[in-house]
């Protein structure tokens, strides 16, 4: 049975770099979020940096690159929000 990895949501500006790198080994990268409790490559926990897509092709390795752009290509999935206890609205 395979395991299914987690994520935190790493918040970002427009403009800002989205594109998270682990620095422990430089073969990882994820859009606007970061898995949980580490690298699935190195296990480094808290190695991550931002970049763009245009950052990592001036420096990543071709593997590296091809991650970035399919990380940059994906979808974000809206986040669903649940009502706060006590605080829904009657319907009308």
């Amino acid at each position: 049975m395979s395991e299914r990895k987690t994520f935190w949501p790493v918040e970002c500006e427009a403009g800002e770099p989205d594109l998270l790198v682990c620095m422990s080994c430089l073969n990882e990268v994820f859009k606007r979020k970061v898995p949980m409790p580490d690298c699935p490559a190195c296990h480094g926990v808290s190695t991550y940096e931002a970049f763009t897509l245009e950052a990592i092709r001036d420096w990543g390795t071709d593997p590296l690159i091809e991650k970035a752009v399919r990380a940059n290509a994906e979808v974000e999935q809206p986040v669903p929000s649940t009502p706060a206890l006590g605080l829904e609205l009657p319907a009308e």
